[in-house]
């Protein structure tokens, strides 16, 4: 492209009609940077989402799982810890138990499933979010120094206090398949955990060793194999495969049944919002042909100047293809800027208005964060970015087409 373009593309664009011609192309332009910058926020809150499903839900929920069948436990034999030892994908192996329960307070009822707690376990999982030693092992065997960690919505549904008495029940079936009398313990209350939206509806934690007693279970047997990976995306593979190979009747379980669907309606978002913004994008550059092609019409006369000087067809081409480019790179370069920028600040902004107005936009007690989260991918900038520029490049080959073959002696006159 030769100065002498360049130089005319830029005296066209500054002496650009006053009025309608003139709005059309700061709207094409505006409307290209609304489209970026709206495109831009919505993916970092994608991205924040997925980010805050990786390091906070999937570092509380089991990756993987094996989960006994009867009431005899499983365990791990030999040669299951020999291909344990053997997989790079494992990072933690966890034999701990868990049963779902009743707790009791007076005429209220709330089912819950009650997690055995053990130190090791504790360190990987739970170290940020509650003190081990509030469950530390009984020093007698009264029944009476039984305690029991409460997510913060069962306590509220029970309306307990830290301190105060709550009956567990266990059921129990028969070989016939019937409930018996369920196993019932009364544990003290000493205290609440938040692990954020859905979990604090139904979580509970207690010694591994009295719950271990409670079930009439003995070491090495567990109610639960729990597998820790370094890929939690890998969990269904992995459950599979060490599964098919294990030599007792177990029941598979991976985070995908359980919390996937948070996954999946991410990435269903995260696709809507491409589609649409990119539809967006595309009717903002439609502004750009608009603009052109009134440019074209305005400045017919110049145009056949400037053939009857010897500009070619490719000159006057280029001279237009430049200006409209010109319009959409601005448009697109100013609304990545400020759409990263509101990423950036966008949990501080919320939080902002959330204090200033009192409203919630996040229920702690349904979603998994209580806070709007956000985070930059720079690959989405640039490819928000190029898509923006290259739609807006294509937009301007019909306008600037219908300028070169435009014939100079029908404007002479």
């Amino acid at each position: 492209m030769t100065y002498f373009v360049k130089l005319l593309a830029q005296g066209f664009q500054a002496s650009q009609g006053q009025g309608f011609i003139r709005f059309v192309s700061k709207m094409s332009s505006i409307g290209v940077g609304l489209g970026c910058a709206a495109l831009i926020i919505l993916l970092s809150v994608m991205n924040g989402f997925e980010n805050e499903l990786r390091s906070k839900l999937l570092n509380l929920v089991p990756h993987a799982e094996f989960i006994q069948v009867g009431d005899q436990g499983i365990y791990l034999p030999d040669d299951a810890k020999s291909r344990l030892r053997d997989d790079p994908r494992l990072k933690q192996v966890f034999q701990l138990n868990k049963a779902t329960a009743l707790l009791q307070s007076g005429n209220k009822i709330k089912s819950a499933e009650v997690t055995g707690m053990n130190e090791r376990y504790h360190a990987a999982k739970y170290a940020k979010v509650f003190d081990f030693s509030v469950l530390s092992p009984r020093q007698t065997e009264s029944e009476n120094d039984l305690e029991i960690l409460l997510g913060i919505e069962v306590m509220n549904a029970l309306d307990l206090q830290e301190g105060d008495k709550v009956q567990l029940l266990l059921p129990q079936t028969n070989q016939e398949l019937s409930f018996k009398t369920p196993i019932s313990a009364w544990f003290t209350v000493v205290g609440a955990v938040s692990l954020g939206g859905e979990l604090d509806n139904f979580v509970a934690f207690v010694d591994n060793d009295d719950l271990a007693q409670l079930l009439n279970l003995h070491s090495p047997n567990s109610t639960h194999v729990e597998f820790q990976l370094h890929d939690p995306f890998l969990a269904q593979s992995f459950v599979r495969e060490h599964g098919y190979q294990f030599d007792q009747a177990i029941y598979m379980s991976s985070w995908f049944l359980s919390k996937g669907h948070l996954y999946h309606d991410i990435q269903l978002v995260r696709v809507v919002i491409y589609i649409v913004l990119f539809l967006l994008i595309c009717i903002a550059c439609f502004n750009v042909v608009s603009s052109l092609v009134m440019s074209v019409k305005e400045k017919s006369k110049a145009i056949a100047i400037l053939k009857t000087m010897g500009a070619t067809q490719a000159q006057i081409r280029q001279i237009f293809i430049l200006k409209g480019i010109r319009s959409t790179f601005i448009g697109a370069l100013i609304g990545c800027c400020v759409g990263t920028l509101l990423s950036v600040y966008l949990p501080n902004i919320v939080n902002a208005v959330e204090n200033l107005t009192g409203w919630t936009v996040l229920d702690a007690g349904i979603y998994f964060t209580s806070t709007i989260p956000s985070k930059v991918i720079w690959w989405n900038v640039l490819l928000t970015f190029s898509v923006a520029v290259t739609i807006g490049l294509f937009a301007t080959l019909y306008p600037a087409s219908k300028a070169a073959n435009m014939q100079p002696t029908a404007h002479l006159s």
